[in-house]
């Protein structure tokens, strides 16, 4: 019986969520933005970090480059065209571009600047 006692601690233990850990853990170290103009309302955004999880938090940091950039230019909207994400040595890169508009753009990853641009402020994610 004192010998169950003892690793019933240790089981729960190995069942602890590992994911949990990792989320837990996360510190990003978000390393600027470069933003180029390329015609009319295309706009491309370079964005760096290391300690990103993944893809998916190069996205997040360009979406709130795209967001602040399109509200400093007097427009409330954007949309995302595509993103290319690598990883070198620890330090993610993404090279994303969106469009810019003052009303609604059509398609389906469309972004409303102000609220993205809020939700970027209360999760700690830089803006332009």
């Amino acid at each position: 019986m004192t010998r169950l006692a003892v690793i019933s601690p240790l089981i729960l233990m190995a069942c602890a969520n590992p994911a949990q850990d990792y989320v837990s853990r996360f510190a990003p170290q978000y390393m600027g933005v470069e933003t180029a103009l390329l015609e009319g309302d295309l706009v491309q955004f370079g964005v760096r970090m290391s300690g990103a999880r993944g893809p998916a938090d190069l996205d997040d940091y360009a979406e709130c480059a795209a967001a602040q950039y399109a509200l400093i230019r007097g427009y409330g909207f954007a949309r995302h065209l595509r993103t290319n994400v690598n990883e070198k040595g620890g330090v993610w890169a993404a090279d994303a571009v969106y469009t810019i508009s003052p009303s609604l753009p059509r398609g389906a990853k469309t972004i409303d600047a102000e609220v993205v641009v809020a939700h970027c402020a209360e999760n700690g994610i830089p803006t332009v």
